[in-house]
């Protein structure tokens, strides 16, 4: 510094200082001076992706309109049911405070045990007619697999089933020839508590007719199960059999709605109530039959374990008693209440969904288990229903054991036994009333073809006479046979169709030959075809009184429809009945 003022130097320095921090400034001014926020750029196609689970809350509300129980489903393979994990004997009643363990699923039909029981715990005493105490543990066990092996095992001492579920518990309780592996463990059957009474139906898409019309088509339903039984029956009732229907399965019947609402390439779904009713209500769907009208198809019962019945009769009596007077008392509102309380607690539903299930179950009484277990000429009694199961499993290979004849599972000495009492003595059947008589035009203008079973008399040119004889040579020698031997199991198989379908409309057609065409009146064939539709009738009525006379109707259609329209001519064919299932009344 000279004489006190700065050098030239000092000037140049302080210059480049004051140029190197504008620049700076420059060249930091966001943070010197910031600027003011902007919006994020906006991503292409209205947003970018958003995590669900980033968000608050629920952008939407949960679907509240599926017409399904459930919505997932998977598919199984078809099988057989397994092998029993083991058998073993039952648990004395002493080693478990004198209680009777009694397995069950949840299902309307149980309902008289649950009121006799008053709820699911081993509470209340009951006693033998010798006055011995003891109680009742109803134990819920939905897998029938699962009940099956609890059962074999002895970790209960009664098992729950439909009876054409029982043929298929035995394929693990036998050996081929049909042979008891165990016979401690073979079922004692003494009760049939109820038919199911619209619990079980089929749903179809809007193109499907009647059954006929599943040919080439998907079907889901649980295999090895009620709903299994109730498709196969109904295919081949309706003259398809179940090999031109393409079967796909899952675990359960709720499953099985699920499937059928997600997937519409699948035509038909067997389920349950309520998943029946809201898929018949969605668009593009209907009902095709429910156990409403065939009402003497799936039958709940229960059965003992052969030893446990050996040692414990008194106590199966007991039981049997306490479930037809609950029957009783299930009339009056207020038990129907105090019933629906007591399955909601055990069922873990709603008391509401209790007591609408109900209505899906008839309960049978004694007069109705008397005919079910002794009235030879019932068309839906238990021996038909054994056989009628045992036939169509087999037919699939579900069961490949020789059949186990039904009076070795059957025992209605208990049903005998209270028949001598005039309590049950007393008792009517109550299940199907008698439908009011409408015309057939009536009939075909308000109901709505379920299926047609076409079954082939060969009547005698002329004759209308199902029975007719006519004099063949045999043996040299000459005697009277009828036209038609197979005539009685025509009526069999008509009667069988006739009393499951218990509350359905019931149409003959009889039909004749071509070979008088353009030779006799029309009307003349019309009335022999008439003629053989009432005669077909009149013999069904005859042998089996228990059907309502009022569901059959009669058409004559003479020639115009040959059985076979490639082979028109086949006189012997054509001279024949058909029997349509007709809805009691056609779907709103």
């Amino acid at each position: 510094m000279a004489a006190g003022q700065p050098k030239p130097a000092f000037y140049v320095a302080l210059a480049a200082v004051v140029l190197g921090l504008i620049a700076f400034a420059v060249y930091r001014k966001d943070v010197v001076a910031p600027r003011p926020g902007q919006p994020q750029e906006e991503a292409k196609d209205g947003g970018g992706p958003i995590e669900p689970k980033g968000l608050e809350q629920a952008a939407e509300s949960t679907d509240a309109t599926s017409p399904t129980t459930v919505k997932e489903y998977k598919f199984v393979p078809a099988e057989k049911l397994p092998p029993v994990k083991g058998t073993g004997k039952y648990k004395p009643l002493e080693q478990n405070n004198n209680t009777v363990r009694f397995a069950l699923n949840i299902w309307a039909g149980w309902a008289p045990i649950v009121l006799a029981n008053d709820g699911f715990k081993a509470g209340k005493e009951w006693k033998t007619a010798d006055g011995k105490p003891f109680k009742l543990d109803l134990v819920l066990i939905d897998n029938p697999v699962a009940m099956r092996d609890a059962y074999a095992s002895g970790e209960v001492h009664i098992g729950w089933g439909t009876l054409d579920m029982v043929p298929l518990f035995l394929e693990g309780f036998v050996d081929s020839q049909g042979k008891p592996k165990d016979s401690t463990i073979m079922p004692r059957i003494y009760q049939q508590v109820d038919f199911s009474n619209g619990g079980d139906g089929i749903v179809v898409r809007e193109n499907i007719k009647t059954v006929a019309d599943l040919r080439g088509k998907k079907m889901v339903m649980a295999q090895n199960s009620p709903s299994q039984y109730f498709a196969l029956n109904t295919l081949v009732s309706g003259g398809v059999q179940p090999s031109e229907v393409q079967m796909i399965y899952t675990d359960d019947a709720f499953q099985a709605a699920a499937a059928f609402n997600s997937q519409k390439d699948i035509a038909a779904c067997v389920s349950w109530a309520p998943d029946i009713y809201n898929l018949s209500s969605v668009k593009g769907n209907r009902m095709l039959v429910t156990t409403k009208e065939a009402n003497h198809l799936v039958a709940d019962i229960w059965f003992a374990r052969a030893d446990f019945a050996r040692d414990h009769e008194p106590i199966l009596e007991a039981i049997t008693r306490g479930i037809f007077d609950a029957m009783e008392q299930l009339k009056s509102d207020d038990a129907r209440q105090k019933v629906s309380g007591l399955m909601a607690a055990g069922y873990s539903i709603p008391a509401k969904d209790a007591l609408g299930m109900l209505g899906d179950a008839h309960s049978t009484n004694w007069a109705e288990n008397f005919q079910f277990f002794l009235n030879q000429n019932n068309p839906t009694n238990f021996e038909r229903v054994w056989q009628r199961a045992y036939y169509l499993y087999r037919r699939i290979g579900s069961i490949q054991h020789q059949p186990v004849p039904f009076d070795q599972v059957m025992d209605f000495s208990i049903i005998q036994k209270l028949g001598k009492e005039e309590k049950y003595a007393s008792q009517k059947s109550e299940y199907g009333t008698m439908a009011p008589a409408k015309d057939l035009q009536t009939v075909k203008g308000e109901s709505e073809e379920i299926l047609t079973n076409t079954v082939v008399l060969h009547f005698f040119p002329n004759s209308w006479d199902p029975f007719k004889k006519v004099e063949r040579t045999v043996d040299g020698k000459a005697r009277e046979e009828l036209y038609d031997p197979n005539v009685n199991n025509v009526l069999e198989e008509i009667a069988q169709l006739a009393g499951q379908f218990g509350a359905a409309r019931i149409v003959i057609e009889g039909h004749t030959d071509g070979s008088m065409r353009g030779q006799v009146p029309a009307q003349l064939v019309k009335d022999l075809s008439l003629n053989r539709a009432n005669a077909i009738k009149e013999a069904l009525l005859q042998k089996y009184p228990s059907l309502d006379p009022n569901r059959f109707n009669a058409d004559g259609v003479g020639w115009d429809r040959p059985a076979d329209p490639a082979d028109p001519d086949n006189h012997s064919k054509n001279r024949r009945v058909e029997v349509k299932v007709l809805t009691a009344e056609r779907a709103a």
